[in-house]
């Protein structure tokens, strides 16, 4: 029998990064390929991105609505209760051979604990990282013991993995996802792209992508927010790109902030609540940084050649390439930053900096992996100490 390759995803980051593998698995006749679509996906507020799959030619198998209604923790807790719910319902339906699930994000973890529940093998992506500024963290570590196959983008991750009582025989190292997709496309020349987005570029751009730091105590989301667009302010001669946070606890106050912003400075910033893959990868290629504190800085932005500037403790603990710059949230700080990013050295050192989540080739290391392992007995496992 055919084996059935279930799919979770929520974000619109998570599919970019998930979608070349999702379309070489629904196109090998000997797998079946389930999609299941749940959290911002499919929430207008953040673009309904689920329509970006359903354009890539996909079959949307089964939809889990997390009912997202406000962004309070006690809003998230709630949203986790219908994703247990939801994902126990669509699963029983489905009954697939093995669960593929991407990163650390909440929806991703009421996903796992339910497949677990159901004794279905789960197949983690990018576990063994840290992000030290949100509960990701936790999350993260929790769904690798949960989980029965772990890829991982790098030497590090693999070892913490292994740390983390995992089988060695059950880690892949395979890469970061984020360099395969940007292999996978074809992406826009500056004409097209300036069209589609309905913006012109000028002498200097700078992409604006902040999230909540979901265990920060000290500032606030909107505390965060305020000095970082404060010194945006005193950038002469840029333009701002600005996508909009995820689901997570306090986002809607950085947007309402960001939007204001826009309303104040119409000609030198642009909103977007998702570029979408193709044109956020082809966004990379015609500015000169990213600023914020998205992952996207750290695992695809050094492929482009272009400057990180990562602000806070959201990244703290990942792999960071020699284009990436550290900064908290304060507005002189983030400001020399900027001045840093666009110094000569700073921009001749570019040429030279190496990615530190590998080579294109992920995608096809982990379909070769899922096709051909065996999954009898998978589900008991045993803690192996170092």
């Amino acid at each position: 029998m055919k084996r059935k390759i279930c799919f979770i995803t929520g974000t619109r980051a998570e599919y970019g990064l998930l979608r070349q593998l999702i379309l070489s698995t629904s196109k090998d006749k000997s797998l079946i390929s389930q999609i299941i679509v749940t959290g911002s996906h499919l929430s207008r507020d953040h673009g309904l991105t689920y329509k970006e799959i359903e354009a890539d030619g996909l079959v949307i198998t089964n939809k889990v609505n997390l009912k997202i209604k406000g962004d309070s923790s006690q809003e998230i807790i709630n949203s986790m209760s219908e994703g247990l719910k939801g994902f126990s319902k669509a699963l029983s339906i489905l009954k697939p051979d093995l669960v593929i699930i991407l990163g650390d994000r909440y929806e991703i973890f009421a996903a796992a604990s339910t497949a677990m529940i159901l004794n279905i093998p789960i197949a983690h992506i990018h576990g063994g990282e840290t992000t030290e500024g949100a509960y990701d963290e936790a999350m993260r570590h929790s769904i690798t013991k949960m989980s029965h196959l772990h890829f991982v983008a790098a030497p590090e991750y693999q070892k913490r993995v292994h740390q983390l009582g995992e089988n060695s025989k059950n880690i892949f190292l395979v890469g970061g996802l984020g360099v395969d997709a940007m292999h996978s496309l074809s992406l826009l020349n500056k004409g097209d792209l300036e069209k589609s987005l309905n913006y012109k570029f000028g002498k200097r751009n700078l992409l604006i992508t902040l999230h909540p730091e979901t265990l920060e105590k000290k500032k606030t989301s909107t505390d965060q927010i305020i000095e970082l667009l404060s010194a945006l302010e005193e950038v002469k001669d840029t333009k701002f790109i600005f996508t909009l946070p995820n689901a997570d606890t306090n986002n809607r106050k950085i947007t309402k902030m960001i939007e204001k912003f826009h309303a104040e400075h119409p000609s030198v910033s642009k909103i977007f609540p998702s570029l979408g893959q193709l044109r956020f990868l082809s966004t990379l290629k015609f500015i000169d940084g990213i600023v914020g504190n998205s992952s996207s800085g750290l695992t695809e932005a050094p492929s482009f050649k272009i400057g990180t500037i990562n602000l806070g403790d959201r990244q703290t603990g990942r792999l960071k390439a020699k284009s990436v710059i550290d900064s908290n949230f304060e507005k002189k700080k983030i400001l020399r930053s900027i001045k840093t990013l666009y110094t000569k050295s700073f921009q001749r050192n570019l040429s030279s900096v190496v990615n530190p989540y590998g080579k294109p080739g992920a995608s096809k290391k982990i379909l070769k992996t899922i096709k051909e392992i065996s999954l009898e007995n998978i589900l008991k496992k045993k803690f192996h100490d170092l």
